[in-house]
């Protein structure tokens, strides 16, 4: 957790291997979470979410995370009945791009940033209407038009910046 750009691997679906960068409020809460449940050294191959019956080496299941998730869901719908009580983890991915787009960040980088291949697979996934597209491709600075302002860019930085990871200069 002391890496220069603190990261977690997972592996999503079909298998495929995703990097996530981390936000600094994120290592400060899994540091935290690390020290209770793995300890002051953790072990290198443990998965940080084991399960109960195989401990630090075994990998929760799918269900079991699907309950932790219907459980949490359960005590923050009680503050805020806006959070869903069927909850499933692609929610959460998919509300934070949402929120990424509404906030006024292109397309292009949602898609870099969820790991997609493709653009056209960020549109569907978003359920992005033809009206919305236009409007997420209207985003893009447009090379002739000096006019139109980078949207995650601001002085404090660039999309590097914005996810928390140092920008890599050439």
């Amino acid at each position: 957790m002391g890496a220069e750009k603190p990261n977690v691997t997972v592996i999503g679906k079909r298998n495929k291997i995703r990097t996530l960068y981390l936000l600094p409020r994120a290592v400060a809460h899994l540091k935290k979470y690390l020290k209770e449940f793995h300890g002051d050294t953790p072990t290198q191959e443990a998965y940080v979410f084991y399960s109960r019956n195989t401990g630090v080496l075994g990998k929760m299941s799918q269900a079991a995370v699907n309950k932790q998730l219907k459980k949490h869901a359960r005590a923050a719908h009680e503050i805020c009945n806006e959070v869903p009580l069927d909850l499933h983890a692609h929610q959460l991915r998919h509300a934070k791009a949402s929120h990424w787009l509404e906030d006024g960040m292109n397309i292009v980088q949602i898609s870099f940033l969820l790991g997609h291949e493709q653009l056209q697979t960020t549109m569907v996934y978003m359920n992005i209407t033809i009206e919305q597209e236009l409007k997420a491709l209207a985003t893009l600075e447009d090379e002739k038009d000096k006019k139109v302002s980078k949207k995650w860019k601001n002085a404090k930085g660039g999309l590097a910046k914005f996810c928390g990871v140092k920008s890599i200069r050439k």
